[in-house]
């Protein structure tokens, strides 16, 4: 899959689309908890002894009595649930979660989560988990075969989370913020500045790095709030980076508009060698003494492509043209990506190539 930004010019965007408000993020949160209901699907108490601790303890707070009692449930399992909480979330306001098995479940279809304290790096509980669990993959098992799909031993709870605990910020004393660039560019960074200045009408903003843009609160009067409501909402022209990405696993490449390559000659050809197995048995004349023998009988064809094609590429050719290049190969994707790679190595692709 090819997959290039062809536009002729780059699109206006939002301050609030490429930069944050230094400070102003969300808040991991992680915690321990037992999913029950399950359908036989749960973990083995022999390998997940936690499992069972985790269980008994949470029987013996509600009162149930299960010491010495000799249970092997099938139908629960250990798991870690994990969220962000959101800045400025309050008290009461709800937050998704995600939920993901840690011992030998091979399933969390149908399950419920019970109720499971979720901490923050500090120990502190800031939200309290439960619910149903949503998968999105299957796992089916017979006698002969099994097929799994997606991943079931791990789903997600929308609103499954209720906060319990609030992040004390006083966003109203602030006198400046700084606008923290999530791709640092000093071009951008640049235009942040100009345009921030020039929808208030005084220099108020100050580039300070690449990454960063300071705001004086202060002399735009009124609340901070207010003024960030006016700022993060004004649009400029986005500096972009010449940047090939590419995933290796799905054989999708992303080209920037920004990419441009020097002349380069590209060659491109295929080798496929076939091997065919083909035994004959012979057998000895009737009434004889001998013995039938399996002969083998290989064959093997050597095909190399269709005629071998050299591509031209020109100086400072920009996207659409080495898009067009590239496709006029007849490569796949898989062979394009080995293409921008030897590319690069030649020192003619101008561009950051992203591996992921």
């Amino acid at each position: 899959m090819l997959a290039p930004a062809l536009q002729a010019t780059a699109a206006q965007v939002r301050i609030k689309d490429i930069a944050d408000v230094q400070g102003v993020r969300g808040n991991d949160l992680v915690g321990y908890g037992l999913v029950i209901g399950l359908n036989g699907t749960g973990d083995t108490i022999r390998n997940s002894p936690y499992t069972e601790e985790a269980l008994t303890n949470l029987l013996e707070r509600l009162g149930v009595n299960v010491q010495d009692s000799d249970f092997r449930p099938d139908n629960i399992a250990a798991v870690l649930v994990t969220s962000t909480l959101p800045p400025f979330a309050r008290e009461g306001s709800r937050i998704d979660i995600n939920v993901a098995s840690i011992g030998d479940a091979s399933s969390l279809a149908g399950g419920t989560l019970v109720m499971t304290p979720l901490n923050a790096p500090n120990g502190q509980i800031f939200a309290i988990a439960q619910g149903n669990i949503l998968i999105s993959g299957f796992d089916a098992e017979g006698a002969g075969a099994s097929i799994t799909q997606g991943v079931p031993t791990a789903g997600t709870i929308p609103n499954g989370a209720r906060v319990e605990r609030e992040i004390p910020y006083d966003f109203r004393s602030q006198q400046s913020v700084r606008l923290a660039l999530r791709d640092p560019d000093f071009t951008t960074a640049g235009r942040v500045e100009q345009s921030i200045n020039t929808a208030i009408g005084r220099p108020v903003a100050t580039l300070l790095d690449p990454g960063t843009v300071e705001v004086d609160l202060r002399a735009l009067g009124g609340s901070p709030a207010h003024a960030m409501g006016r700022i993060e909402n004004l649009t400029l022209r986005s500096a972009e980076i010449a940047r090939v990405v590419i995933d290796q696993r799905s054989g999708t490449i992303v080209l920037g508009e920004a990419v441009k390559v020097s002349s380069v000659a590209v060659a491109q050809g295929n080798l496929t060698i076939k091997i065919a197995e083909t035994p004959v048995a012979s057998q000895p004349n009737p009434f004889g003494f001998g013995e039938t023998v399996v002969l083998p009988r290989t064959q093997i064809a050597v095909d190399d492509g269709r005629i071998g094609q050299m591509a031209i590429v020109n100086e400072a050719v920009e996207l659409p043209d080495l898009v067009a290049g590239l496709n006029a190969l007849g490569v796949s994707p898989r062979e394009m990506i080995d293409i921008l790679k030897a590319i690069k190595s030649a020192g003619a692709l101008h561009a950051e190539l992203v591996l992921q």
